[in-house]
């Protein structure tokens, strides 16, 4: 790759399958039974080259299929038998970590006693360490804490077959690019390089040509980023920015709703704002502790918080099908952060709706984003709440948090038996069920929280009594 080359797109004829690739008989199992039969266009585009054993660069956007297409190559080259780390993903947030190592565990589901691990900062050292001591296939990781742990000398790469940079220029922006080359001097010469990244800037081209050998490259970008997707855009007062939000969520009233700040304290600050019209939202930034953002990132996905405001970082990785509305609290100072920001609404053939908030000093951004466009933005004129609302669109579901988790063998089948049998509640009641180390979660329908909450904790799951609240 030289430095002046940019990705080329290669097209392939008609919609493939992945039964045409030459797959091992136990992945080919897997997607059966998660009904993957269509490839996307970055699956399609780029797992005959992994397959045949090349590195390859492709720029392809959150939502794309990536994370599939990645696991599976990197699956297809493993030997099951051979109980060493033989593939490294690096990503930059602990939430995208953990939403890779659990697609990777889908889609190794019919490969017996296949050990995946997840390195990331803001948990404790001591359940990584034990982990390590008991040898993995796969780590996914972040740079920071993949990095410690090769300092302290308890993990080793000398067998890694597979490497996947995963939303590389994100890692870049996050200041992570010395610990990737240090971690890189650590794995085989001959190992096989995979790097992602939504934008191909001239630090992703340097890493690529320090990284990859001769890699084939592909984009997805223009295929993928032209959801239908209504955008409308509200110039108000800074001062009037939280009453205006609350007005909009009012007025178009989404079930679901992304809102984006670009700092961590704006987060804080637009939470706080909104419940004092009567909305429930929940913060989403770097600064909060591991079991809160897996308890905030738990409680949006199953619909029992329709309102999530977020950093761009922190929202990496967030996998929420159906999202209603995007919001832009502020404009982002890229427009290519802009277009990643709306593409999480208007996903799979849907139609999405993302509202934008622009102050005066804000237009520079909003003309950006226009010239990007081609065409003119759509303005309309703001309304702002002068109190409390009194049309609030309570969120659907109301969460359950069991104090017993994997640790306890608890299963999300024993949590769903205890409430449809003994709790009585029909299953139609009951959403979507989490269970990590030591807690479970469970979504249950608002006008039945209140009566699963008083069965549960007057009768038993797996036959013995357990704490449940309600959060």
């Amino acid at each position: 790759m030289t430095s002046h080359s940019r990705p080329r797109e290669l097209r392939s004829c008609g919609v493939p399958n992945f039964s045409s690739l030459p797959l091992s008989p136990a992945l080919l199992q897997a997607l059966e039974g998660l009904a993957y039969t269509e490839m996307t266009p970055v699956q399609a585009q780029s797992l005959p080259t992994m397959l045949a054993g090349r590195d390859l660069i492709a720029q392809a956007p959150t939502g794309s299929g990536k994370t599939v297409a990645f696991g599976l190559g990197l699956l297809q080259r493993l030997d099951p038998a051979l109980l060493r780390v033989q593939a490294l993903v690096l990503c930059p947030t602990r939430e995208l970590a953990d939403q890779v190592a659990k697609e990777i565990r889908r889609l190794a589901t019919a490969i017996p006693n296949l050990k995946v691990l997840i390195l990331t900062g803001g948990v404790s050292l001591a359940p990584q360490l034990a982990s390590l001591r008991k040898d993995s296939h796969v780590i996914v990781g972040t740079p920071g804490r993949v990095q410690e742990m090769l300092r302290k000398k308890v993990l080793h790469l000398a067998g890694v077959r597979t490497l996947v940079l995963d939303e590389a220029d994100r890692m870049l922006d996050m200041g992570f690019e010395e610990p990737i080359r240090e971690i890189v001097g650590k794995t085989p010469a001959r190992r096989q390089s995979l790097l992602f990244s939504a934008t191909y800037p001239e630090e992703i081209r340097a890493i690529g040509r320090s990284v990859l050998r001769d890699p084939v490259e592909v984009t997805v970008a223009g295929e993928t980023e032209q959801p239908a997707i209504e955008q409308v855009f509200f110039e108000v007062e800074l001062a009037r920015k939280p009453a205006a939000l609350a007005a909009l969520l009012q007025e178009y009233r989404p079930e679901s709703t992304v809102v984006f700040c670009n700092t961590r304290r704006d987060a804080d600050d637009v939470v706080d704002a909104l419940a004092k019209f009567g909305f429930s939202a929940l913060a989403l930034h770097g600064d909060i502790d591991q079991r809160d953002r897996d308890e905030v990132l738990v409680r949006f996905a199953n619909r029992s918080c329709s309102v999530l405001v977020a950093s761009d970082v922190a929202a990496r990785g967030l996998d929420i099908k159906d999202l209603g509305a995007v919001v832009n609290y502020e404009l982002p100072p890229d427009p290519d952060i802009y277009l990643h920001r709306i593409g999480r609404t208007g996903r799979a053939g849907r139609s999405g709706l993302a509202l934008s908030l622009c102050t005066p000093r804000e237009m520079p951004r909003a003309h950006a984003l226009e010239k990007l466009h081609g065409t003119p933005l759509r303005w309309a004129q703001p309304t702002v709440l002068a109190g409390k609302s009194q049309n609030v669109l309570q969120a659907a579901m109301v969460t359950l948090r069991i104090d017993a988790g994997r640790s306890e063998k608890m299963r999300p089948g024993d949590i769903l038996g205890a409430l449809t049998g003994d709790a009585g509640l029909p299953a139609d009641a009951v959403g979507k069920i989490d269970v990590f180390a030591t807690r479970s979660y469970v979504a249950i329908r608002r006008q039945e929280a209140d009566k699963a909450l008083a069965r549960l904790r007057a009768g038993k799951i797996k036959g013995r009594k357990v704490r449940v609240v309600r959060i």
